[in-house]
Protein backbone atom coordinates (compact mmCIF):
# COMPACT_ATOMS: atom_id res chain seq x y z
CA UNK A 1 0.00 0.00 0.00
CA UNK A 2 1.35 3.30 -0.55
CA UNK A 3 2.13 5.66 2.15
CA UNK A 4 2.19 9.75 2.82
CA UNK A 5 4.71 10.86 4.76
CA UNK A 6 3.41 13.65 7.47
CA UNK A 7 5.42 16.57 5.85
CA UNK A 8 3.37 15.69 2.57
CA UNK A 9 0.11 15.83 3.75
CA UNK A 10 1.08 19.30 5.45
CA UNK A 11 2.77 20.50 1.98
CA UNK A 12 -0.78 19.31 0.22
CA UNK A 13 -3.42 20.74 2.76
CA UNK A 14 -1.62 24.03 3.58
CA UNK A 15 -3.95 24.88 6.17
CA UNK A 16 -3.37 28.23 7.68
CA UNK A 17 -2.83 28.38 10.92
CA UNK A 18 -5.89 30.70 11.95
CA UNK A 19 -7.91 28.72 10.74
CA UNK A 20 -11.50 27.77 13.10
CA UNK A 21 -11.61 25.03 13.77
CA UNK A 22 -8.33 23.41 12.80
CA UNK A 23 -9.69 20.38 12.84
CA UNK A 24 -12.57 20.89 10.44
CA UNK A 25 -10.00 23.03 8.01
CA UNK A 26 -7.91 20.02 7.98
CA UNK A 27 -10.65 17.42 7.43
CA UNK A 28 -11.95 19.66 5.03
CA UNK A 29 -8.68 20.30 3.32
CA UNK A 30 -8.07 16.01 3.12
CA UNK A 31 -11.50 15.60 1.67
CA UNK A 32 -11.03 18.20 -1.27
CA UNK A 33 -8.03 16.19 -2.19
CA UNK A 34 -9.06 12.85 -1.98
CA UNK A 35 -12.29 14.12 -4.34
CA UNK A 36 -10.20 16.00 -6.50
CA UNK A 37 -7.53 13.10 -6.79
CA UNK A 38 -4.38 14.42 -5.65
CA UNK A 39 -4.37 12.06 -2.82
CA UNK A 40 -5.28 8.58 -4.48
CA UNK A 41 -7.65 6.14 -2.53
CA UNK A 42 -6.42 3.27 -0.61
CA UNK A 43 -3.23 5.45 0.41
CA UNK A 44 -1.87 5.42 3.99
CA UNK A 45 -1.97 8.71 6.04
CA UNK A 46 0.82 9.36 8.41
CA UNK A 47 0.21 8.69 11.98
CA UNK A 48 -2.02 10.70 14.33
CA UNK A 49 1.01 11.86 16.40
CA UNK A 50 3.61 12.41 13.27
CA UNK A 51 1.04 14.73 11.39
CA UNK A 52 0.26 17.42 14.49
CA UNK A 53 3.96 17.06 15.01
CA UNK A 54 4.49 18.40 11.76
CA UNK A 55 2.32 20.53 11.65
CA UNK A 56 2.50 21.90 15.17
CA UNK A 57 -0.73 21.21 16.52
CA UNK A 58 -1.80 19.16 19.46
CA UNK A 59 -2.78 15.28 18.58
CA UNK A 60 -6.06 15.79 19.97
CA UNK A 61 -6.46 18.38 17.18
CA UNK A 62 -5.08 15.91 14.50
CA UNK A 63 -7.69 12.89 15.88
CA UNK A 64 -11.19 15.20 15.86
CA UNK A 65 -9.88 15.95 12.11
CA UNK A 66 -9.48 11.75 11.28
CA UNK A 67 -12.17 10.72 13.28
CA UNK A 68 -14.46 13.15 11.22
CA UNK A 69 -12.97 11.67 7.77
CA UNK A 70 -13.71 8.65 9.03
CA UNK A 71 -17.19 9.68 9.86
CA UNK A 72 -17.74 10.85 6.23
CA UNK A 73 -16.18 8.06 4.91
CA UNK A 74 -13.05 9.51 3.34
CA UNK A 75 -10.81 7.34 5.84
CA UNK A 76 -10.68 3.98 6.73
CA UNK A 77 -8.88 2.88 10.09
CA UNK A 78 -7.86 -0.59 11.37
CA UNK A 79 -5.91 -0.97 15.03
CA UNK A 80 -2.39 -1.83 14.48
CA UNK A 81 -2.31 -1.07 10.82
CA UNK A 82 -3.09 2.74 10.49
CA UNK A 83 -5.63 4.78 8.21
CA UNK A 84 -5.75 5.45 4.82
CA UNK A 85 -7.65 7.02 2.11
CA UNK A 86 -11.28 5.97 0.85
CA UNK A 87 -14.55 7.39 -0.39
CA UNK A 88 -17.74 7.36 0.90
CA UNK A 89 -20.74 4.77 0.17
CA UNK A 90 -23.45 7.61 -0.75
CA UNK A 91 -26.17 5.38 0.88
CA UNK A 92 -24.58 5.13 4.04
CA UNK A 93 -22.52 8.23 5.43
CA UNK A 94 -22.71 10.06 8.18
CA UNK A 95 -23.11 13.33 5.78
CA UNK A 96 -26.14 12.02 3.60
CA UNK A 97 -29.00 14.25 4.18
CA UNK A 98 -31.53 11.68 3.12
CA UNK A 99 -31.42 10.17 6.09
CA UNK A 100 -32.84 12.95 7.67
CA UNK A 101 -36.12 12.19 9.69
CA UNK A 102 -37.24 16.06 9.17
CA UNK A 103 -38.28 16.43 12.91
CA UNK A 104 -35.19 18.34 13.79
CA UNK A 105 -36.81 21.82 13.13
CA UNK A 106 -34.33 22.77 10.02
CA UNK A 107 -35.61 24.25 7.08
CA UNK A 108 -36.30 21.22 4.80
CA UNK A 109 -34.08 22.52 1.55
CA UNK A 110 -32.57 18.46 1.28
CA UNK A 111 -36.06 17.42 -0.46
CA UNK A 112 -37.80 18.37 -3.32
CA UNK A 113 -41.78 16.93 -1.52
CA UNK A 114 -44.73 19.79 -2.12
CA UNK A 115 -47.13 19.66 0.68
CA UNK A 116 -50.39 18.16 0.23
CA UNK A 117 -52.98 19.73 -2.06
CA UNK A 118 -56.36 21.63 -0.38
CA UNK A 119 -58.39 18.91 -1.54
CA UNK A 120 -56.81 15.92 0.03
CA UNK A 121 -59.15 16.13 3.12
CA UNK A 122 -62.07 16.25 0.88
CA UNK A 123 -60.86 13.84 -1.67
CA UNK A 124 -59.45 11.16 1.39
CA UNK A 125 -63.47 11.37 2.84
CA UNK A 126 -64.67 10.49 -0.64
CA UNK A 127 -62.59 7.50 -0.49
CA UNK A 128 -63.30 6.03 2.34
CA UNK A 129 -66.80 6.27 1.63
CA UNK A 130 -65.61 4.17 -1.32
CA UNK A 131 -64.04 1.74 1.03
CA UNK A 132 -66.83 -0.64 1.95
CA UNK A 133 -67.32 -2.14 -1.46
CA UNK A 134 -63.96 -3.29 -1.40
CA UNK A 135 -64.07 -4.62 2.26
CA UNK A 136 -65.50 -8.12 0.85
CA UNK A 137 -62.57 -9.16 -0.69
CA UNK A 138 -58.98 -9.60 0.84
CA UNK A 139 -57.68 -6.39 0.23
CA UNK A 140 -55.32 -7.90 -2.16
CA UNK A 141 -54.43 -6.82 -5.93
CA UNK A 142 -50.66 -7.24 -7.04
CA UNK A 143 -51.65 -5.57 -10.61
CA UNK A 144 -53.67 -2.85 -8.69
CA UNK A 145 -56.96 -1.53 -8.25
CA UNK A 146 -58.84 -1.29 -11.64
CA UNK A 147 -60.49 1.56 -11.12
CA UNK A 148 -57.25 3.13 -10.47
CA UNK A 149 -55.18 1.45 -13.05
CA UNK A 150 -58.19 3.12 -15.60
CA UNK A 151 -57.52 6.25 -14.61
CA UNK A 152 -53.65 6.60 -15.33
CA UNK A 153 -54.32 4.41 -18.41
CA UNK A 154 -56.59 7.00 -19.36
CA UNK A 155 -53.87 9.82 -18.15
CA UNK A 156 -51.27 8.27 -20.36
CA UNK A 157 -54.19 8.40 -23.47
CA UNK A 158 -55.30 11.83 -22.94
CA UNK A 159 -51.44 12.87 -23.08
CA UNK A 160 -50.87 11.00 -26.27
CA UNK A 161 -49.55 7.63 -25.49
CA UNK A 162 -52.82 5.26 -25.66
CA UNK A 163 -52.61 2.59 -22.80
CA UNK A 164 -54.89 0.09 -21.62
CA UNK A 165 -55.30 -0.40 -17.90
CA UNK A 166 -53.58 -4.13 -18.09
CA UNK A 167 -50.34 -2.00 -19.31
CA UNK A 168 -50.27 -0.27 -15.49
CA UNK A 169 -48.92 -2.25 -12.36
CA UNK A 170 -50.16 0.22 -9.10
CA UNK A 171 -46.97 -0.27 -6.64
CA UNK A 172 -46.21 1.55 -2.75
CA UNK A 173 -44.73 4.53 -4.32
CA UNK A 174 -41.99 5.49 -7.47
CA UNK A 175 -39.23 4.20 -5.32
CA UNK A 176 -40.94 0.52 -5.19
CA UNK A 177 -41.71 0.58 -8.81
CA UNK A 178 -37.85 1.87 -9.67
CA UNK A 179 -36.40 -1.08 -6.95
CA UNK A 180 -39.14 -3.80 -8.97
CA UNK A 181 -37.63 -2.60 -12.39
CA UNK A 182 -33.94 -3.06 -11.76
CA UNK A 183 -34.71 -6.06 -10.06
CA UNK A 184 -36.15 -7.50 -13.23
CA UNK A 185 -34.19 -5.96 -15.83
CA UNK A 186 -30.55 -5.64 -13.99
CA UNK A 187 -28.39 -8.20 -12.31
CA UNK A 188 -24.96 -8.43 -10.70
CA UNK A 189 -22.31 -6.81 -13.20
CA UNK A 190 -24.74 -5.59 -15.85
CA UNK A 191 -24.01 -1.98 -17.30
CA UNK A 192 -26.63 0.58 -16.50
CA UNK A 193 -26.45 3.57 -17.89
CA UNK A 194 -27.08 6.79 -15.76
CA UNK A 195 -27.11 10.35 -16.36
CA UNK A 196 -25.00 12.19 -14.59
CA UNK A 197 -26.28 14.00 -12.11
CA UNK A 198 -29.13 11.70 -11.47
CA UNK A 199 -31.38 10.99 -8.56
CA UNK A 200 -29.10 9.26 -6.28
CA UNK A 201 -32.03 6.76 -4.98
CA UNK A 202 -31.77 5.60 -8.82
CA UNK A 203 -27.72 4.94 -7.61
CA UNK A 204 -28.39 3.27 -4.66
CA UNK A 205 -31.06 0.62 -6.52
CA UNK A 206 -28.58 -0.12 -9.53
CA UNK A 207 -25.51 -0.65 -7.07
CA UNK A 208 -27.38 -2.84 -4.21
CA UNK A 209 -28.62 -4.71 -7.66
CA UNK A 210 -24.51 -5.35 -7.88
CA UNK A 211 -24.90 -3.10 -11.44
CA UNK A 212 -21.83 -1.50 -13.21
CA UNK A 213 -23.03 2.37 -13.62
CA UNK A 214 -22.26 4.18 -16.65
CA UNK A 215 -22.55 7.57 -16.07
CA UNK A 216 -23.24 10.19 -19.16
CA UNK A 217 -23.01 13.68 -18.63
CA UNK A 218 -26.09 16.00 -19.07
CA UNK A 219 -26.75 20.06 -18.48
CA UNK A 220 -29.09 22.55 -17.79
CA UNK A 221 -29.25 22.62 -21.83
CA UNK A 222 -30.36 18.72 -21.90
CA UNK A 223 -28.47 15.74 -23.14
CA UNK A 224 -26.58 15.15 -26.72
CA UNK A 225 -28.28 12.13 -28.62
CA UNK A 226 -24.70 11.02 -29.86
CA UNK A 227 -23.32 10.66 -26.38
CA UNK A 228 -25.83 8.83 -25.60
CA UNK A 229 -25.81 6.58 -28.40
CA UNK A 230 -21.82 6.12 -27.93
CA UNK A 231 -22.23 5.55 -24.04
CA UNK A 232 -25.10 2.76 -24.94
CA UNK A 233 -22.80 1.21 -27.70
CA UNK A 234 -19.39 0.97 -25.90
CA UNK A 235 -21.00 -0.24 -22.69
CA UNK A 236 -22.93 -2.80 -23.98
CA UNK A 237 -25.45 -1.14 -21.35
CA UNK A 238 -28.26 -3.83 -20.45
CA UNK A 239 -30.68 -0.56 -19.02
CA UNK A 240 -30.71 3.26 -19.47
CA UNK A 241 -32.25 4.97 -16.56
CA UNK A 242 -33.39 8.26 -17.82
CA UNK A 243 -35.28 11.21 -16.57
CA UNK A 244 -36.74 13.19 -19.79
CA UNK A 245 -39.06 15.25 -18.27
CA UNK A 246 -38.01 17.89 -15.87
CA UNK A 247 -35.01 15.82 -15.01
CA UNK A 248 -33.98 15.62 -11.32
CA UNK A 249 -31.85 17.29 -10.45
CA UNK A 250 -30.94 19.67 -12.99
CA UNK A 251 -34.68 20.54 -14.56
CA UNK A 252 -34.19 19.73 -18.21
CA UNK A 253 -36.18 18.96 -20.26
CA UNK A 254 -35.61 16.21 -23.41
CA UNK A 255 -36.90 17.42 -26.32
CA UNK A 256 -38.69 15.47 -29.45
CA UNK A 257 -35.92 14.84 -31.85
CA UNK A 258 -33.89 13.41 -28.92
CA UNK A 259 -36.39 11.26 -27.38
CA UNK A 260 -36.79 9.68 -31.09
CA UNK A 261 -32.54 9.47 -31.42
CA UNK A 262 -31.88 7.79 -28.01
CA UNK A 263 -35.28 5.51 -28.87
CA UNK A 264 -33.65 4.55 -32.01
CA UNK A 265 -30.15 4.14 -29.88
CA UNK A 266 -31.68 1.87 -27.51
CA UNK A 267 -33.13 -0.13 -30.28
CA UNK A 268 -29.87 -0.73 -32.06
CA UNK A 269 -27.98 -1.58 -29.00
CA UNK A 270 -31.10 -3.71 -27.40
CA UNK A 271 -31.33 -1.97 -24.17
CA UNK A 272 -34.18 -1.44 -21.91
CA UNK A 273 -34.71 2.10 -20.79
CA UNK A 274 -36.36 2.79 -17.55
CA UNK A 275 -38.36 5.99 -18.09
CA UNK A 276 -39.13 8.21 -14.54
CA UNK A 277 -41.40 10.69 -15.20
CA UNK A 278 -42.37 11.59 -11.62
CA UNK A 279 -42.42 15.45 -12.65
CA UNK A 280 -43.47 15.14 -15.96
CA UNK A 281 -46.75 16.98 -15.20
CA UNK A 282 -45.24 20.01 -13.31
CA UNK A 283 -44.76 22.11 -16.88
CA UNK A 284 -44.57 25.50 -15.07
CA UNK A 285 -44.64 27.36 -18.27
CA UNK A 286 -45.58 25.33 -20.89
CA UNK A 287 -49.84 24.43 -22.01
CA UNK A 288 -52.13 23.93 -18.75
CA UNK A 289 -53.22 20.60 -20.41
CA UNK A 290 -49.95 18.72 -19.65
CA UNK A 291 -47.75 19.66 -22.64
CA UNK A 292 -45.34 17.18 -24.35
CA UNK A 293 -46.06 13.50 -25.34
CA UNK A 294 -44.41 10.64 -23.27
CA UNK A 295 -40.82 9.65 -23.88
CA UNK A 296 -42.61 5.79 -24.26
CA UNK A 297 -44.69 7.33 -27.45
CA UNK A 298 -41.32 6.63 -29.04
CA UNK A 299 -41.18 3.67 -28.35
CA UNK A 300 -42.22 0.92 -31.33
CA UNK A 301 -40.67 -2.55 -29.79
CA UNK A 302 -41.85 -2.35 -25.98
CA UNK A 303 -38.40 -2.02 -24.38
CA UNK A 304 -39.41 1.28 -22.32
CA UNK A 305 -40.93 0.91 -18.75
CA UNK A 306 -42.70 4.04 -17.33
CA UNK A 307 -42.35 4.97 -14.00
CA UNK A 308 -45.26 7.39 -12.65
CA UNK A 309 -46.02 8.62 -9.58
CA UNK A 310 -48.68 10.30 -6.98
CA UNK A 311 -45.88 12.11 -4.75
CA UNK A 312 -45.17 15.69 -6.64
CA UNK A 313 -48.00 16.34 -8.13
CA UNK A 314 -50.32 15.31 -5.45
CA UNK A 315 -48.79 14.09 -2.09
CA UNK A 316 -45.56 12.06 -1.25
CA UNK A 317 -47.47 10.48 1.67
CA UNK A 318 -50.09 9.06 -0.48
CA UNK A 319 -47.08 5.98 -1.19
CA UNK A 320 -48.92 5.42 -4.77
CA UNK A 321 -46.83 5.31 -7.94
CA UNK A 322 -47.18 2.81 -10.88
CA UNK A 323 -45.20 0.84 -13.89
CA UNK A 324 -45.98 1.26 -17.51
CA UNK A 325 -44.88 -0.89 -19.95
CA UNK A 326 -46.01 -3.98 -22.63
CA UNK A 327 -48.66 -6.21 -20.85
CA UNK A 328 -46.10 -9.48 -20.69
CA UNK A 329 -43.64 -7.47 -19.02
CA UNK A 330 -46.31 -5.89 -16.51
CA UNK A 331 -47.62 -9.19 -15.33
CA UNK A 332 -43.40 -10.28 -15.35
CA UNK A 333 -43.34 -7.20 -13.01
CA UNK A 334 -46.37 -7.99 -10.73
CA UNK A 335 -45.54 -11.96 -10.03
CA UNK A 336 -41.65 -10.11 -8.92
CA UNK A 337 -43.63 -8.27 -6.42
CA UNK A 338 -44.81 -10.39 -4.45
CA UNK A 339 -41.93 -11.18 -3.04
CA UNK A 340 -41.91 -7.52 -1.71
CA UNK A 341 -45.22 -6.26 -0.47
CA UNK A 342 -47.76 -8.27 -2.65
CA UNK A 343 -50.23 -5.63 -2.93
CA UNK A 344 -50.28 -1.31 -2.57
CA UNK A 345 -53.19 -0.07 -0.01
CA UNK A 346 -56.82 0.02 -0.60
CA UNK A 347 -57.87 3.83 0.87
CA UNK A 348 -54.46 5.51 -0.64
CA UNK A 349 -55.33 3.81 -4.29
CA UNK A 350 -59.01 5.02 -3.89
CA UNK A 351 -57.58 8.55 -2.67
CA UNK A 352 -56.03 8.82 -5.67
CA UNK A 353 -57.98 7.52 -8.24
CA UNK A 354 -60.39 10.50 -7.09
CA UNK A 355 -57.72 12.54 -7.45
CA UNK A 356 -57.40 11.67 -11.33
CA UNK A 357 -61.08 12.72 -11.51
CA UNK A 358 -60.38 16.43 -10.04
CA UNK A 359 -56.60 16.24 -12.37
CA UNK A 360 -57.55 20.01 -13.97
CA UNK A 361 -58.36 21.57 -10.18
CA UNK A 362 -55.43 20.00 -8.59
CA UNK A 363 -52.53 20.49 -11.17
CA UNK A 364 -53.84 24.30 -11.74
CA UNK A 365 -53.04 24.44 -7.82
CA UNK A 366 -50.12 22.74 -8.11
CA UNK A 367 -48.67 24.95 -10.55
CA UNK A 368 -49.71 28.11 -9.38
CA UNK A 369 -47.57 27.28 -5.99
CA UNK A 370 -44.67 26.40 -7.33
CA UNK A 371 -44.78 28.84 -9.98
CA UNK A 372 -44.51 31.71 -6.99
CA UNK A 373 -42.23 29.34 -5.25
CA UNK A 374 -39.74 29.15 -7.89
CA UNK A 375 -39.55 33.18 -9.10
CA UNK A 376 -39.21 34.11 -4.67
CA UNK A 377 -36.15 31.41 -4.66
CA UNK A 378 -34.77 32.82 -7.80
CA UNK A 379 -35.25 36.29 -7.18
CA UNK A 380 -33.86 35.79 -3.41
CA UNK A 381 -30.62 33.52 -4.52
CA UNK A 382 -29.85 36.58 -7.42
CA UNK A 383 -30.08 39.01 -4.19
CA UNK A 384 -28.09 37.52 -1.86
CA UNK A 385 -25.88 35.37 -3.34
CA UNK A 386 -25.04 36.70 -6.83
CA UNK A 387 -22.16 34.81 -7.42
CA UNK A 388 -24.50 31.57 -7.71
CA UNK A 389 -25.41 30.40 -11.35
CA UNK A 390 -28.11 28.36 -12.68
CA UNK A 391 -30.37 27.92 -15.18
CA UNK A 392 -34.35 28.51 -14.40
CA UNK A 393 -35.73 25.81 -15.53
CA UNK A 394 -39.53 25.21 -17.37
CA UNK A 395 -40.44 23.12 -14.74
CA UNK A 396 -40.17 20.30 -12.26
CA UNK A 397 -39.17 21.49 -8.32
CA UNK A 398 -35.71 22.52 -7.92
CA UNK A 399 -32.32 24.62 -8.95
CA UNK A 400 -29.26 22.85 -10.00
CA UNK A 401 -26.88 25.44 -8.64
CA UNK A 402 -23.08 26.11 -8.91
CA UNK A 403 -22.17 27.61 -5.91
CA UNK A 404 -19.10 29.37 -4.94
CA UNK A 405 -17.90 27.77 -1.55
CA UNK A 406 -15.00 25.46 -1.60
CA UNK A 407 -16.90 22.52 -0.23
CA UNK A 408 -20.27 21.64 -0.97
CA UNK A 409 -20.57 19.80 2.27
CA UNK A 410 -18.76 21.83 4.69
CA UNK A 411 -21.56 24.59 3.67
CA UNK A 412 -24.39 22.21 3.79
CA UNK A 413 -23.31 21.60 7.45
CA UNK A 414 -22.36 25.12 7.92
CA UNK A 415 -26.37 25.91 6.74
CA UNK A 416 -27.64 23.20 8.96
CA UNK A 417 -26.18 25.00 11.72
CA UNK A 418 -28.15 28.24 11.11
CA UNK A 419 -31.47 25.37 10.44
CA UNK A 420 -31.42 24.86 7.15
CA UNK A 421 -31.08 21.52 5.50
CA UNK A 422 -29.75 21.47 2.29
CA UNK A 423 -28.38 18.65 -0.30
CA UNK A 424 -24.86 18.51 -1.68
CA UNK A 425 -24.23 18.20 -5.52
CA UNK A 426 -22.14 15.07 -4.73
CA UNK A 427 -25.37 13.16 -3.94
CA UNK A 428 -26.05 13.24 -6.92
CA UNK A 429 -22.84 12.12 -8.79
CA UNK A 430 -20.20 9.07 -8.94
CA UNK A 431 -17.68 8.75 -6.77
CA UNK A 432 -17.68 12.07 -5.03
CA UNK A 433 -18.32 13.98 -8.15
CA UNK A 434 -20.29 17.15 -9.12
CA UNK A 435 -18.82 18.80 -5.36
CA UNK A 436 -19.52 22.03 -7.11
CA UNK A 437 -22.72 22.07 -6.89
CA UNK A 438 -26.29 21.81 -4.76
CA UNK A 439 -30.12 21.24 -5.40
CA UNK A 440 -31.83 23.88 -4.50
CA UNK A 441 -35.79 22.79 -4.51
CA UNK A 442 -38.53 25.27 -4.80
CA UNK A 443 -41.27 23.27 -3.23
CA UNK A 444 -41.94 24.93 0.33
CA UNK A 445 -43.40 28.24 0.43
CA UNK A 446 -42.30 31.54 -0.85
CA UNK A 447 -41.90 33.29 3.02
CA UNK A 448 -40.16 30.05 3.95
CA UNK A 449 -37.73 30.01 0.62
CA UNK A 450 -36.73 33.74 1.41
CA UNK A 451 -35.71 33.28 4.93
CA UNK A 452 -33.97 30.02 3.85
CA UNK A 453 -31.87 32.02 1.29
CA UNK A 454 -31.05 34.50 4.39
CA UNK A 455 -29.68 31.61 6.58
CA UNK A 456 -27.52 30.40 3.38
CA UNK A 457 -26.13 33.84 2.60
CA UNK A 458 -25.10 33.76 6.24
CA UNK A 459 -24.05 30.64 6.36
CA UNK A 460 -21.83 31.65 3.58
CA UNK A 461 -20.45 34.30 4.66
CA UNK A 462 -20.14 34.08 8.19
CA UNK A 463 -19.70 30.09 9.00
CA UNK A 464 -21.36 27.62 11.61
CA UNK A 465 -23.51 29.47 13.63
CA UNK A 466 -22.34 29.56 17.74
CA UNK A 467 -23.95 27.18 19.14
CA UNK A 468 -25.66 25.82 16.22
CA UNK A 469 -26.01 22.25 16.01
CA UNK A 470 -22.42 20.36 16.21
CA UNK A 471 -21.83 18.04 13.34
CA UNK A 472 -22.74 14.89 14.56
CA UNK A 473 -26.32 15.92 15.62
CA UNK A 474 -26.94 17.32 12.25
CA UNK A 475 -28.36 14.14 10.42
CA UNK A 476 -30.25 11.01 13.19
CA UNK A 477 -28.94 8.11 11.78
CA UNK A 478 -32.37 5.91 11.01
Amino acid sequence: MRFLGAAQVARLTDVPAEARPYYRALADAVRALILDGRIPVRVRMPAERHLAETLGVSRTTVTAAYDLLRERGYLESRQGSGSWTALPDPASTADNPWLSTGQDGLIQLHTAAPPAPSALREVMAEAVEDLPRYGMGNGYDPMGLPVLRERIAARYTARGLATRPEQILVTTGSQHALHLAMSLLAGPGDAVLVESPTYTHAIDVARHRGARLVPVGISHEGWQADLVACALRQSAARVAYLMPDFQNPTGALMDDATRAAVAGAARRTDTMIVIDETWAELDLDGDDDGGHAPMAAFDTDNRMVTIGSASKLWWGGLRIGWLRAGTALIRRLAVRRAAVDIASPVLEQLTVARLFDRMEETRAERLRGLRASRATLVAALRERLPAWRFEVPRGGGSLWVRHDSASAVSLCEAAATRGVRLAAGTWFGLEGTLEGYLRVPYTLPPAVLEEAVERIAAARERGPAAGGLPADALVPMI
